[in-house]
């Protein structure tokens, strides 16, 4: 999916600019020494930081900026330098949809959530909420992250984070045992902070 895709998804979905725009904005540059001194590779971005492409301040990152503005404009560079990557890479281009870009940025983060909450890091999925309502521009609509993973219904979440796991290879998408267990009783995390009954 290119840069403009995705953001386009997060945005529609009502947070307030995707993860590329974003990255333009605070600097790609900074993830690039990090990865550097991890020894980490991110081929995309790597390839983006190497031709000097460090978002707003270079007037060119994932998207490029006319000058004196910061409205992102798809840039079919990119596109070129994307599909390049591709083709060295081995890999082939594939439709992607929206809905796949939205359970791939969001499904993630509630899996993280539950082990959060099974971490004892926070108390409540409620916490959970409040910290990405007010501190990262959820949408207030949406009433936080774990709050929709429960109208959205834990057991797809965890089938479909299994799922990806499995496509592509990458262990850390298996579900959370939290996430797993919950999904499997039909429960919700608001199930968590329900009070307990005297006995």
């Amino acid at each position: 999916a290119l840069p403009q895709q995705v953001d386009a998804v997060v945005t529609k979905f009502g947070m307030p600019m995707g993860p590329f725009a974003m990255g333009d904005l605070a600097g790609l540059d900074i993830g690039w020494r990090s990865r550097k001194d991890r020894g980490i590779k991110s081929e995309i971005a790597d390839a983006l930081c190497e031709a000097g492409r460090f978002g707003q301040k270079t007037g060119k990152g994932y998207y490029k900026y006319e000058p004196g503005s910061r409205a992102a404009l798809p840039d079919p560079e990119v596109e070129k330098l994307i599909d390049e990557t591709l083709a060295r890479l081995g890999r082939k281009k594939r439709v992607v949809t929206d809905d796949e870009i939205l359970e791939r940025m969001m499904y993630p983060m509630i899996n993280e959530g539950a082990k959060i909450l099974a971490e004892g890091i926070a108390a409540r999925p409620s916490d959970i909420d409040v910290v990405w309502l007010y501190g990262y521009g959820w949408p207030i609509y949406r009433g936080g992250p774990m709050y929709w993973a429960d109208t959205v219904g834990l057991k797809h979440i965890a089938d479909r984070l299994a799922f990806y796991a499995k496509e592509t290879n990458d262990p850390s998408l298996e579900p959370a045992p939290l996430l797993k267990k919950l999904a499997d009783e039909g429960k919700t995390f608001a199930s968590l902070a329900a009070p307990s009954k005297a006995a």
